[in-house]
């Protein structure tokens, strides 16, 4: 079954004029984890459009990370295929150019200074020195860090690494953003800036690959949202589609869509209820 991140605009695809192609920013055909006897990922196809913001769910344990970590390409599938901005998820050194990823503790050197984490990682991406120094000047005041840039990670709290961390993911301006908890640890104010950063990023044609928890931001910023359960995708679709299809007690929320999918019934068909 092909599960397609949903209609993107005509205006949100690449001109191939420009160099560029307009084919989706990510698919995958029967993607398969396994370890051992355990199923991680199960035969997974998937299809997200560019300058989509796919809000990746599904409870803990459901193949999350592991799906996340076969398209940033750390981790090698036992089956299938996949490729990100065209390029295939097995060519980890090919696709690193392409893609930004903020897994959920932040890659980060704790004896860098924030300036210095941000230098490094722009010259493994092949910025130039003047870019390097724009996009981190710019990044650093967006999320109120420029303050502190100069001082160690190692004495920065949760929420200021997480910031540098995103800043980092996204300062090469790559074509697909990978996005594991985003808002963890961040305040009110950061966390607005971070849903105003990833809107941004998908106006710009940029694709953004959420996963969180936190199902009102998906229903506020998505375009489309999948549901891994169990290694599977067990709905997927625009949010307000989601909603609509389904008629549960009168409420209309992707919080009742997640619960009723990811919830194994406790009496199988076959088997009557008790009087």
């Amino acid at each position: 079954m092909k599960h397609s991140a949903s209609d993107t605009p005509a205006s949100n695809e690449r001109d191939p004029a420009t160099g560029t192609d307009d084919q989706p920013a990510i698919t995958t055909n029967g993607l398969t984890k396994t370890y051992g006897e355990t199923t991680a990922v199960s035969d997974l196809d998937l299809t997200v459009e560019r300058g989509a913001v796919y809000g990746f769910l599904g409870p803990n344990g459901a193949g999350k990370t592991t799906t996340i970590r076969m398209l940033t390409g750390l981790l090698r599938p036992t089956s299938g295929t996949g490729r990100v901005a065209g390029t295939s998820i097995t060519d980890r050194e090919t696709l690193v150019e392409h893609i930004g990823y903020l897994p959920e503790s932040p890659p980060v050197h704790e004896e860098f200074t924030a300036r210095e984490q941000l230098e490094y990682h722009g010259g493994l991406r092949n910025m130039s020195p003047a870019a390097i120094d724009d996009r981190i000047e710019t990044l650093l005041a967006r999320f109120e860090l420029a303050g502190a840039a100069d001082e160690r990670i190692a004495t920065y709290s949760k929420g200021m690494r997480q910031k540098t961390g995103l800043i980092q993911a996204i300062m090469h301006d790559p074509d697909v953003v990978f996005l594991d908890e985003p808002t963890s640890g961040l305040d009110p104010r950061a966390a607005r800036t971070v849903r105003e950063t990833i809107t941004n990023l998908a106006a710009a044609d940029t694709t953004v690959f959420l996963s969180t928890h936190i199902l009102p931001v998906v229903e506020e910023i998505a375009t489309d949202v999948g549901i891994l359960y169990d290694g599977d995708i067990v709905a997927d679709g625009p949010p307000d589609e989601l909603t609509g299809d389904r008629e549960i007690d009168g409420e209309h929320t992707l919080e009742d869509v997640f619960l009723e999918v990811t919830t194994e019934d406790e009496y199988p068909e076959d088997e009557p209820m008790p009087d």
